[in-house]
């Protein structure tokens, strides 16, 4: 490795989980994951009472300053903008919003072209810089017109037809700057409803774009996906919902499944992106993630994987291919009690609809096999909330009746079971 590429790519852990900015105060919560203070301290104000990144409940909202890591970030940035002296090579200093005010005129007129590619990383390196700067943008008139032009344009396949690595420029600062946006209606509008096809410019960078465009290309999908009408024409456009399903594969990066996984989660909502899901192999793609063994898999990956799967079990034919998966029903008992209450909701829902809504046998018969009924008493004596409650009694009394242990001489109405 030469010595300027040190200095191109920021390491994973000096970003806070929350802005993805390199953090400038690092502290850490109880659970060990470290934060931007600036960016903690408002989740915690806004009445959060977990961990953002592991969503375990806080037994303590003290932070902790990590002296260690911030002698690491000065360390590195040090060396970064000596290397920026050192090295024509290196990455350029931060612009100031009066130069991105001046790259942003220059943009709209000019063409694909290295001028253009360079105007756009200046650009996002200003957005990356502070949650400031991403307001600035948003609020810039004609800004985010621009962006999404550019990406109608290469989607029609005119005469600018820009390549992949421009338009994962343009990917990554619209989704910088998306969430700051006030008028979301119109972004929508302006980006599904128009007669330039901006999402092949979407599907082009999930197909070809690296790890973090990819990531950014999803994150702008689910910002724009908002309203029913918006979910089902990102569904029906060729070959999307395919290359979404791929970003949840057990084999990629935390955070790529992440984003495949929410963007799921809010385009399945309609019951037509549903059936078009269960008819791609959704089904088959998420029980990979619920019975994957690897350790890392995070909390918010297992939770948002049984959400997607809750939904899909929402119809029949995604109940069924459920039914059919013993080894994922079995992963869902698992996850009952092991993870998070949010994941035991998911969970229990999933077990209700395939064993008492759907009556499904052989689906009872798996819950049986893996210690399903021992977790159903023990959830109804937990602290859950009312619905899990009445859907654990209502599959107890699936269970009782068909039964021939001592199970059936229980009152499912009792709410504090001692079966041993």
């Amino acid at each position: 490795m030469v010595r300027d590429d040190l200095y191109i790519t920021v390491p994973s852990f000096f970003r806070c989980p929350i802005s993805l900015d390199v953090m400038k105060s690092p502290v850490s919560l109880c659970t060990g994951v470290t934060y931007d203070r600036s960016s903690i301290q408002r989740w915690l104000d806004n009445g959060n009472n977990t961990c953002p990144a592991t969503m375990q409940v806080l037994d303590s909202k003290e932070i902790v300053p990590n002296r260690t890591l911030q002698r690491l970030i000065q360390i590195w940035s040090d060396s970064v903008r000596k290397g920026r002296v050192d090295s024509p090579e290196s990455p350029p200093s931060v612009p100031s919003l009066h130069q991105v005010k001046d790259l942003i005129k220059d943009l709209s007129s000019q063409t694909e072209n290295k001028s253009s590619l360079e105007s756009l990383s200046k650009i996002l390196c200003f957005a990356r810089e502070s949650e400031e700067n991403r307001k600035s943008l948003g609020r810039m008139d004609g800004f985010i017109v621009t962006l999404v032009e550019f990406l109608g344009n290469a989607g029609e396949g005119t005469c600018r037809n820009y390549n992949h690595h421009f338009l994962e420029q343009v990917v990554m600062v619209l989704e910088s700057v998306l969430s700051k946006v006030e008028e979301q209606e119109q972004l929508r509008d302006l980006f599904l409803k128009t007669d330039l096809d901006s999402l092949a410019s979407i599907l082009q960078v999930l197909q070809q774009g690296s790890t973090e465009a990819k990531i950014a290309s999803a994150r702008v999908l689910e910002t724009i996906a908002n309203d029913a009408e918006s979910k089902l024409i990102i569904a029906e456009k060729e070959n999307l919902l395919e290359e979404l399903l791929k970003l949840i594969s057990p084999e990629n990066e935390s955070s790529v499944i992440e984003a495949g996984l929410s963007c799921l989660i809010r385009i399945s909502m309609p019951k037509r992106a549903r059936s078009k899901l269960v008819q791609l192999g959704a089904i088959k793609s998420v029980a990979k993630l619920i019975s994957d063994p690897n350790p890392s898999s995070t909390v918010s990956i297992t939770e948002k994987s049984l959400k997607v799967m809750e939904m899909m079990s929402s119809g029949k034919e995604g109940r069924s291919q459920i039914c059919d998966d013993v080894a994922c029903i079995a992963a869902i008992v698992q996850k009952v009690l092991k993870v998070s209450s949010v994941a035991t909701e998911h969970a229990v829902t999933i077990l209700w609809s395939v064993c008492y809504l759907f009556r499904d046998q052989k689906a009872q018969d798996v819950v049986a096999k893996a210690n399903g009924l021992t977790k159903i008493l023990l959830l109804m004596q937990s602290n859950c909330s009312p619905s899990v409650r009445q859907m654990a009694a209502d599959m107890l009394k699936i269970f009782r009746v068909n039964s021939k242990s001592c199970l059936s001489s229980y009152d499912t109405k009792t709410t504090h079971i001692m079966p041993f």
